[in-house]
């Protein structure tokens, strides 16, 4: 008899993983929650609140948005990008799709490689005689290395469920 059929007898159908359970756990819809509430965040911060310094195409020059929101200034980048990579640390788990079998894997390579072009993209549009205008990576100038690292940190975590 072959091991895939004595596999998917015994009620585990992923080959490569260890058993398979729901798609949609509460730690995997909060984890979307998270993940998805701090890109919103930090998009909202740019996009609606903070002045729209150095875009000549927006008229005027003041911020607008939410009171709380405009007095936290760089802040809310903090909190924005610290909610999405809280998100991911908790779909590392093995209760949740990304933190079980071919998941872990990707979410691994997935955080290393977005933190590596994140650093990279800060480095090759920021640094030098004429910045250029990049979203969000404008704003946080050094911080940028944080992101990066942040991310790279994140894969870690999935790299811990790696068997």
């Amino acid at each position: 008899m072959s091991k895939l059929s004595r596999l998917t007898r015994k009620g585990n159908s992923d080959v490569l993983g260890g058993p398979t359970g729901p798609v949609l756990s509460v730690r995997s819809v909060l984890a979307l929650i998270l993940f998805l509430g701090g890109i919103a965040w930090v998009v909202f911060y740019y996009v609606g609140v903070r002045p729209p310094q150095g875009f000549p195409e927006f008229s005027g020059n003041a911020a607008t948005g939410p009171d709380f929101m405009q007095k936290l200034e760089g802040w809310n980048y903090l909190i924005g990008f610290g909610a999405a990579m809280l998100g991911l640390v908790v779909a590392a788990h093995p209760s949740t799709p990304l933190g079980r079998g071919r998941g872990v894997v990707v979410g691994m390579l997935g955080c290393f490689l977005v933190g590596l072009i994140w650093i990279c993209t800060y480095y090759v549009t920021q640094t030098g005689d004429d910045p250029m205008n990049v979203p969000i990576i404008n704003d946080l100038q050094q911080k940028n290395l944080f992101v990066g690292i942040a991310l790279m940190a994140v894969g870690f975590t999935f790299a811990t469920r790696w068997e």
